[in-house]
């Protein structure tokens, strides 16, 4: 394949992962999936009753990975025996897996409440028709965006995996993604706007969330407006960065061309990843001489 038309299908990756990335962040968020799950379901006990909807099916990774198989299976199983397009097979099997993340979310969100009952926190069915439909879009979004990715990897980059063992590995990827880098946003500057930007969390502020969002209570939804502005973005340009980053080499460096290219590409390679392992560090030890610690004397000590 022309290098020209691989970097052009891995445009289009990685404008599918930058949506997919930014979703998933967004459908975590709303749902309180994962890292922030923790403290969401804490604050009942610590009577500290909320509007926020209470789930996390599992952790982000698996939840995604689940989501993205089931649609990838459901897709492929429907194109062995007809003769429908891709779009409306990447659409049945979101579909499919988008049924059952509701389901999930649905029994969860029931179950985990009302194993809370000793602790006062209600049930309120307005919050869980509000946020379904929501979840359930983003939902629906994440996996179509993953099985577009799949689809385009394996038909265009002739990558040698199974297209549902992809959606595995994808799935995984993304929840990772978000879990690491989306939701760390939402929990630590959402959920506790009243402490200290970067100060972390003091064990006895646990479940102490800040239950109040712009206008009244606050509700997943008022979670979402806020990371679609830094949470969801940033989740979108990593997953997109680790598609597109890994995998531009050997579309560029085709060994097939030659052992001289091939070459080539693994020295490229290594430079990438020493180049990035240095904008890293740079940009840690920025973001610490501008936004911590908080006491002038600890700042030294904090850079060496």
């Amino acid at each position: 394949m022309d290098p020209l038309i691989g970097m052009g299908v891995l445009a289009l990756i990685g404008a599918a992962a930058a949506i997919a990335g930014y979703t998933e962040d967004l459908e975590s968020v709303v749902g309180s999936q994962s890292n922030p799950n923790s403290q969401v379901q804490l604050a009942p006990q610590m009577k500290y009753p909320h509007r926020l909807f209470n789930k996390a099916i599992s952790g982000e990774p698996l939840s995604n990975a689940l989501a993205a198989v089931i649609g990838a299976v459901v897709a492929v199983s429907l194109g062995l025996n007809s003769n429908l397009s891709v779009v409306t097979l990447i659409v049945v099997g979101s579909v499919a897996a988008m049924f059952v993340h509701v389901i999930f979310s649905a029994t969860s969100f029931f179950g985990r409440i009302a194993s809370q009952s000793r602790f006062k926190q209600p049930i309120y069915l307005d919050v869980f028709k509000e946020h379904i439909p929501v979840i359930a879009a983003y939902a629906f979004m994440t996996t179509a965006c993953v099985l577009i990715i799949c689809f385009l990897m394996r038909n265009y980059l002739d990558i040698p995996i199974p297209i549902p063992i992809l959606a595995l590995i994808l799935g995984i990827t993304v929840g990772s993604i978000g879990s690491s880098v989306g939701d760390i946003q939402y929990g630590a500057e959402r959920l506790y706007q009243n402490l200290d930007f970067g100060s972390g969390i003091n064990a006895a502020y646990s479940g102490n969330i800040v239950r109040k969002a712009e206008s009244g209570i606050r509700s997943g939804v008022d979670n979402s407006w806020f990371s679609s502005k830094f949470g969801g973005p940033t989740t979108g340009i990593a997953f997109a960065a680790v598609l597109f980053m890994t995998s531009w080499l050997t579309v560029l460096f085709n060994p097939e061309w030659g052992n001289a290219v091939g070459w080539f590409g693994l020295i490229a390679g290594i430079l990438f990843i020493i180049i990035s392992v240095f904008i890293n560090r740079s940009l840690e030890k920025s973001a610490r001489r501008k936004f911590g610690p908080y006491k002038e004397e600890e700042k030294t000590e904090a850079l060496e």
